[in-house]
């Protein structure tokens, strides 16, 4: 049997759940699955600059547990020689538009060889949308109660992040969880006998390449990797402000994305117990090297570990962390609104042009 190859491609900035789940139902359609990244130049030439270097972004699309293989400077359009290249069977996007700075669909060539593939889009979560949750450092995101799956009434001005956003596919709604989806996620396979057990914990909030080096580097210390997530509300109290900038549920998502990680607990205790411990059955607890704020009563959080003589501090080398992502996006906040802007309109004209075309089908029908 023909090994099917299948191509993806994109930007992959601020890699979170919503391109990790487009990969994943991408890699369903075949064997193996190839991803195309563009280029800085790129991207900036057609949408605008993007938070993430070129460098980051291949890092991090090669962390996503369903990517086989990473091509660097993807070209912008999609072209059948491109697919040809790499041995290719077809292409799978979202069901979301692309175009080129002239207006152009990214795939229409490919479409019309009758070479691509559409997977649905993970509602509620875009890079636009973060973006917008940084720069008007709101709280939405993590509600409680009957508010917590609401969807966004505030306004967002150019930022797409309103329940009325002009576009239909950057305007966000709130992130709805399953269990389907965590499943879908989750390799569901547990440690094998005689595994060695690497526990970490924190927030994982917008789950970056200094995140991804240091799970890198902590699963060396054994067999299979666990990750603690904290709740928004201790994220909030360790960290303050606006954050986490993403909710609970979607760094569940996120983290489990990664190819490094076996297992998360949702809402993990913020000091490790022994209960914990002797749980899951953990023979090493990694932390990097950001400050670690005492719990309540001034209690070290690791205090467990450390007298079971069960604890290291790592330093995976990356020292990025979520605070300097929120400053890059706040130091280009004009360069993003526009970019956020004319992405925007350019969606709203397809996406009319699209609703007119459907409503002539009908009416010939008719």
């Amino acid at each position: 049997k023909k090994e099917v190859r299948v191509w993806c491609d994109g930007c992959y900035d601020m890699v979170h759940f919503g391109h990790a789940n487009s990969l994943r139902q991408a890699k369903a359609l075949g064997d193996k699955l190839v991803v195309g990244i563009h280029n800085d130049e790129e991207i900036t030439k057609h949408k605008g600059p993007p938070v993430f270097t070129q460098e980051e972004r291949y890092k991090m699309v090669r962390g996503i547990k369903w990517v086989d293989e990473v091509v660097e400077d993807a070209p912008y359009v999609t072209t059948l020689e491109t697919l040809d290249k790499y041995d290719c069977d077809f292409c799978v996007h979202g069901d979301d538009i692309t175009m080129t700075v002239d207006g152009v669909d990214t795939y229409h060539l490919v479409k019309s060889a009758d070479r691509y593939k559409e997977v649905q889009r993970t509602a509620g979560v875009s890079t636009t949308d973060l973006v917008g949750r940084m720069l008007l450092m709101t709280r939405n995101h993590f509600k409680r109660g009957e508010h917590e799956y609401s969807v966004e009434k505030d306004g967002s001005s150019l930022l797409g992040q309103d329940h009325s956003a002009r576009s239909p596919w950057t305007g966000c709604s709130q992130f709805l969880p399953t269990t389907q989806k965590i499943s879908q996620f989750s390799d569901g396979k547990g440690p094998k006998p005689g595994d060695r057990i690497v526990y970490v914990a924190g927030a994982f909030d917008l789950f970056h390449v200094g995140h991804l080096d240091f799970l890198e580097k902590a699963k060396e210390f054994g067999d299979f990797l666990i990750v603690g997530l904290h709740t928004d509300p201790i994220v909030n109290q360790y960290k303050g402000g606006n954050y986490p900038i993403m909710n609970l549920h979607e760094r569940v998502l996120s983290v489990l994305a990664c190819k490094y990680v076996n297992e998360v607990v949702i809402g993990a205790p913020y000091s490790v117990t022994k209960d914990l411990m002797e749980h899951f059955n953990v023979d090493m607890v990694c932390h990097g090297q950001t400050p670690i704020a005492s719990d309540i009563g001034g209690i070290d959080p690791y205090e467990v570990p450390k007298k079971m003589l069960k604890f290291t501090l790592i330093d995976s080398g990356n020292k990025i962390t979520t605070d300097d992502i929120v400053e890059r996006i706040i130091r280009h906040r004009l360069e993003f609104e526009n970019r956020n802007f004319k992405k925007e309109q350019k969606e709203i004209k397809v996406f009319e042009a699209l609703q007119k075309q459907k409503n002539n089908s009908s009416l010939l029908e008719v």
